[in-house]
């Protein structure tokens, strides 16, 4: 394995990907906005939204791993298809992230306006009839479904040979299959679930796979390498490495929502509190407190009510469960893992394995 001094500074900028991905999606959104602008001036708004959203920040993890996933089976060449195919799931990620925050009720998305809230505002500024709320969320869905349209009109288009998406779309679909079913799950626990009982953990554990470990990184890597014409050894491989890193990725976002630095993260402090997202962050800090405590914690996470003094107070029931040590000790595991499974995947190129090496790193060392 490569030494870390050797290892790419910025893994995602390595052979361009994240510039490469953000030309493909720019060029992309000038040929979607051209078409709206046709149908309606009306739809101004929100082709300008959608831009917003598209094209202002975002990591580009998921099109890393698709296109470092396509090098390590053997992809070469210089070619945007890859770029095109890629970005195809950031167009996936970003129907997720307007949807996740209309049922989370989020004000923001890396700092600005959640799309709801932008709709929102736009109602009141117009002075419209009606309800603004109500025209909030029923635009942020409708934008939503409108990217997951587009993410598989532009996978399709990619310009990859045919032969090579066909072999990639039943992954492509297995992994938007699971992501809202896993989504579902999620919004399922805290009106469904007993955050004290028994198979707590485990639901917490099949949301984190669904939702987010299959689909951050070992769907896209196993989409990048069935592109390249992998057989089942290489997918096998990615799976055994993406993965227990997935998980590992999530489980670092949950420690984020709950004790992240808002100037980091885009959002509000504790927002996983106010959201009362029950995470396996959650599940075990309800097994590390006394009775009470977790009594409290059940009741009062996602309250509408919560003032920031309350989510202070959550913050700290959750700091002293033992829960955060218990999930840096998982996440060390989980690394552990993944990068064993990547340092014996039969990969046909070397280069890839040290930025996929870099990318697992960037994934999982965050900043509080």
């Amino acid at each position: 394995m490569t030494s870390s001094s050797n290892r790419p500074a910025n893994p995602i900028d390595v052979e361009d990907v994240r510039e490469r991905v953000n030309a493909a999606l720019a060029g992309f959104m000038d040929g979607q906005s051209a078409l709206l602008g046709k149908i309606s001036p009306q739809l101004a708004p929100a082709v300008e939204a959608l831009r917003d959203f598209l094209l202002d920040g975002g990591k580009r993890l998921r099109p890393a791993f698709c296109y470092w996933g396509w090098r390590g089976a053997g992809g070469s060449g210089r070619g945007e298809g890859i770029a095109h195919a890629a970005a195809a799931l950031e167009l996936l990620q970003a129907s997720a992230l307007v949807h996740d925050d209309l049922m989370d009720r989020s004000d923001t998305r890396r700092g600005l306006p959640s799309v709801h809230r932008r709709f929102e505002a736009l109602h009141r500024a117009s002075g419209w009839r009606g309800d603004r709320e109500q025209f909030g969320a029923s635009a942020a869905v409708l934008l939503g479904d409108l990217l997951l349209i587009w993410c598989d009109e532009l996978f399709l288009r990619s310009g990859l040979e045919p032969a090579a998406v066909l072999a990639a779309k039943p992954a492509f679909d297995l992994m938007r299959t699971e992501v809202m079913v896993g989504q579902y799950l999620d919004v399922l626990e805290p009106v469904a679930g007993d955050s004290t009982d028994e198979g707590a953990l485990d639901r917490a554990q099949t949301v984190l796979h669904y939702k987010s470990a299959k689909y951050t990184i070992e769907r896209p890597l196993q989409v990048g390498a069935l592109l390249a014409g992998a057989g089942p050894e290489l997918v096998e491989a990615y799976g055994a490495f993406g993965l227990p890193l997935g998980e590992a990725f999530q489980l670092r976002d949950d420690l984020l929502g709950v004790f992240g630095d808002p100037a980091v993260t885009g959002k509000p402090a504790g927002d996983d509190l106010r959201e009362g997202k029950r995470t396996l962050l959650v599940a075990h800090a309800m097994r590390g407190l006394p009775a009470a405590d977790a009594r409290h914690l059940d009741e009062r996470l996602g309250a509408p009510d919560l003032a920031p003094e309350e989510v202070a107070r959550l913050r700290e029931l959750v700091g002293r469960s033992g829960a955060p040590e218990r999930v840096e000790r998982r996440i060390e595991e989980l690394m552990r893992q993944s990068l064993a499974a990547l340092a014996a995947a039969p990969l046909a190129d070397e280069r890839a394995r040290e930025v996929l090496l870099a990318l697992a790193e960037a994934a999982t060392v965050r900043k509080y």
